[in-house]
């Protein structure tokens, strides 16, 4: 039934070979790995004017465009560089294999880790933002909030194992339906005011000035903007997954993205000081832009409809971003090896399930409140930045390359402004949940470093030398000793029993005593059979079975010597039924668990099929 449902969802096993279709040219690129960059339109001008409304009122807007162009600077600035580190590093990668390669392994750890955060995030972030877009459009489903927000979740994560082709095609054309509806919208609001003379009128009461604006002020409002930058080093990082020429189309991806950013970003904003739109959390900037400039017609619920599909979109760059970020890190080896096994339809499934689950738990920890999660959102992001562009400058230093000069400026001055960023966000944002980011870097770092250093002692102890050869045992001589638990005298154990005769003639069937009817139960009908093999049976008053198994076997009552090898022939139910292994196994699950832990024990489990059509079972 699983298997079933399973190849529903997520369609058939793909081979290996045709890994070279699931790629991305650049129409579909651009909308898979920019979706999160170009959504940020839809809340990086409103995160402003949360900052400044309450404080300078009517004056907000005039000082809102000016944080505007510093951040469509700033994103410029970062697109320079990002395009430099495609250049220069094709294999993909991006803050993780620059900061790694250039600063040393700790660094590249710390950019692993803070995008990691990121992307996590940025799921979360992006659902919780869709669904406010239409809790805007229909109030009434404002306390299903977290639902939605999981639905669309789940919905994204069964899109992405079905394959890289299959979702850039799914949730690439309404990235492009989002871009045109929005230009419609700038373009018209814009044309409305300018030509058409409308005077608008907000929305929303605005709030009285209490104080004029301050550098801090300003600064605030500028880290609160930065959220538009979120997204833009997924596509270094996804290199890989780009049809040949793989550098060409990642660089033109990257430049489209930094235009339809610039054009769509520095549009609403402009478009907020017009129409002096007031943030709240019932109605997002964005809707009450569509309702002043279309009203309430078919075009306002097309903007709602678009931008939140455009935000559910933008978790898609993170389901594309991370996966690869982790097979790339357990590579190295500082990640768990399942991240870097491509699963069924040759994608990172594992990473994609992560993903799924931690950014789920985040919704529901904070209630699918975006403003409470933007906070956490953009400092991990800015310090991958830093490490990159610092990393890249430390390149150029180095290698002296042809044109190393202005690459090393423009990286240069993107580390100081990324930086300074990072720590404008962390002072300013720390009380408000940063400071949750500032722990879980260093402990996911340990935890990388912790991982990497057990990876190297298991291959230093399986590692063999290449004058190592096995050692010459006289398999004749030594005695091959089988202990076969018995819990019931059934066909399942009857089955092992017959295994265990094959390999040996030293058996003895072990029985460990919880209840002394059961075990007398068993006994009686051991006798009666007359299988003409000794049964042990020992007493738990502790109730382990584990425990007593492992005492008998170094006990000296035991014919095994301490370097001889025992096998233990676990009989296990192999049931039909899915759910059916829900009520079976879990004592065979917990002595097997338990003795793989013992040098000396070799454990044999031997299946015996359930049928759950009874006569079915009878004929097998």
């Amino acid at each position: 039934m699983l298997s079933k449902l399973g190849r529903l969802l997520i369609g058939r096993s793909l081979k290996t070979t045709e890994l070279k279709s699931e790629k991305f040219n650049v129409l579909w690129g651009l909308p898979v790995l920019s979706s999160d960059a170009i959504s940020s339109v839809a809340y990086a001008g409103e995160e402003i004017l949360w900052v400044l409304i309450p404080v300078l009122g009517i004056m907000s807007y005039k000082y809102m465009f000016y944080s505007a162009l510093c951040v469509v600077f700033l994103m410029i600035l970062v697109t320079l560089s990002y395009r430099q580190t495609i250049d220069a590093y094709p294999q993909g990668g991006g803050s993780y294999i620059v900061a790694k390669d250039n600063l040393g392994t700790v660094s590249g750890l710390v950019a692993g880790a803070s995008l990691t955060i990121g992307y996590i995030l940025t799921v979360a972030v992006s659902t919780s933002a869709g669904t406010a877009a239409i809790i805007s459009a229909i109030p009434s489903l404002s306390p299903h909030r977290v639902t939605i927000a999981l639905l669309f979740i789940f919905i994204i994560t069964i899109g992405n194992l079905r394959g890289v082709r299959e979702s850039s095609k799914v949730f690439g054309t309404p990235t492009y339906i989002f871009m045109a509806v929005i230009l419609c919208m700038i373009i018209f609001g814009i044309f409305k005011v300018k030509v058409l003379g409308y005077v608008p009128k907000p929305v929303y009461k605005i709030p009285e000035a209490v104080s004029d604006i301050t550098l801090l002020l300003f600064i605030r409002a500028f880290s609160s903007g930065c959220t538009a930058l979120t997204g833009i080093e997924a596509v270094s990082n996804g290199i890989p997954s780009f049809k040949e020429p793989s550098q060409k189309n990642a660089r033109i991806v990257l430049e489209l993205l930094a235009l339809v950013v610039l054009v769509i970003f520095g549009g609403v904003s402009y478009l907020a000081t017009l129409y002096h739109t007031v943030p709240n959390t019932e109605v997002t900037v964005v809707a009450q832009l569509a309702s002043q400039i279309f009203g309430q017609n078919i075009m306002f619920y097309l903007v709602q409809i678009t931008t939140t599909i455009i935000l559910i979109m933008a978790s898609n760059t993170a389901f594309t971003g991370l996966p690869l970020l982790l097979a790339f890190i357990a590579k190295d080896g500082f990640a768990p090896r399942q991240f870097a096994k491509r699963g069924k339809r040759l994608g990172y499934s594992n990473g994609i399930m992560m993903l799924s689950i931690i950014s789920s738990i985040l919704v529901i920890i904070f209630n699918g409140e975006t403003h409470s999660l933007m906070p956490l959102y953009a400092v991990g992001v800015f310090v991958s930045f830093t490490l990159s562009q610092a990393g890249m400058f430390k390149r150029w230093i180095k290698l002296k390359s042809t044109g190393w000069r202005h690459k090393a400026v423009i990286n240069g001055i993107g580390a100081v402004v990324t930086f300074a960023t990072a720590v404008i966000l962390g002072i300013t944002k720390f009380l408000q949940g940063a400071w949750i980011v500032f722990i879980l870097v260093p402990v996911l770092v340990y935890i990388m470093v912790e991982i990497n250093e057990h990876y190297k002692k298991v291959a230093q102890q399986l590692k063999l030398a290449v004058n190592e050869r096995p050692k010459e045992i006289d398999f004749t001589k030594q005695k091959r000793y089988v202990i076969v638990p018995i819990d019931a005298l059934n066909r399942s154990f009857l089955k092992a029993l017959n295994y265990a005769r094959t390999i040996s003639n030293n058996i003895i069937v072990f029985h460990v005593s919880i209840d002394d009817e059961a075990t007398a139960r068993l006994l009686s009908k051991w006798h009666e059979y007359d299988i003409g093999i000794p049964i042990v049976v020992k007493k738990s008053i502790y109730r382990s079975v584990v425990g007593p198994l492992v005492k008998f076997i170094e006990s000296e009552e035991y014919a095994a010597g301490s370097k001889d090898t025992v096998t233990v022939v676990l009989p296990q139910f192999v049931v039909t039924k899915w759910w059916g292994n829900i009520l079976h196994n879990q004592t065979a699950l917990f002595i097997r668990t338990m003795l793989l832990r013992r040098r000396n024990i070799a454990i044999v489990t031997v299946p015996y099929i359930i049928f759950e059509d009874n006569e079915e079972g009878l004929k097998k």
